[in-house]
């Protein structure tokens, strides 16, 4: 199928002729993404320091008061209770999974605090924890053990999208992304 032009020869000479005198504008109003450096190749023991500091957060004595109806949710206190809405509407779209099923309380603790640490690493603020259902072991700890650690702001059950009652959002403090400086 030929495409027909509309304009005749003397409308695209009348319109080059109104043109000449401009000049091409720069834009300079929209900033552009942050990109990420990726991170090539992290040292094995730095990986392990880190899991390990992030994960001895997680006790399974102690029990963090947690709202009992309605989905899972918890929001810390000097955080916004708007996040929380947010979240449960899914306007957060998780970066990084982490799927716990099959693992035992420790394997799974190990795996959050690993989770953790690589969200700081990465700049991650929204990560997405599967725990399944199953006997509802890690279904009903993985709350109580992100309750605990210092650098979750929120949780939420997952929107059907994202798992549902069987998965959770969470919002992890980052640091804030400084651009380099120009010289």
């Amino acid at each position: 199928m030929s495409k027909k032009n509309p304009l005749s020869a003397e409308d695209k000479a009348l319109f080059r002729g109104l043109m000449s005198d401009t000049r091409k504008l720069t834009q300079d109003t929209i900033v552009p993404k942050p990109i990420r450096k990726k991170i090539t190749a992290v040292p094995q023991k730095r990986l392990l320091s880190e899991q390990m500091n992030a994960s001895h957060y997680f006790s399974d004595e102690f029990q963090p008061l947690l709202a009992d109806d309605g989905p899972v949710r918890y929001v810390r206190s000097d955080a916004s209770h708007y996040e929380l809405k947010k979240l449960r509407r899914g306007d957060y779209t998780p970066e990084i999974f982490l799927d716990l099923h099959g693992l035992t309380q420790k394997q799974a603790k190990e795996e959050l605090g690993a989770l953790i640490a690589a969200c700081r690493r990465e700049h991650i603020f929204c990560a997405s924890v599967m725990h399944g259902h199953g006997k509802h072991v890690l279904k009903q700890q993985t709350p109580l053990w992100l309750a605990q650690h210092p650098l979750v702001m929120a949780f939420h059950q997952a929107p059907r999208l994202f798992g549902g009652d069987a998965a959770l959002l969470v919002l992890i403090e980052v640091e804030e992304w400084q651009p380099p400086e120009l010289p």
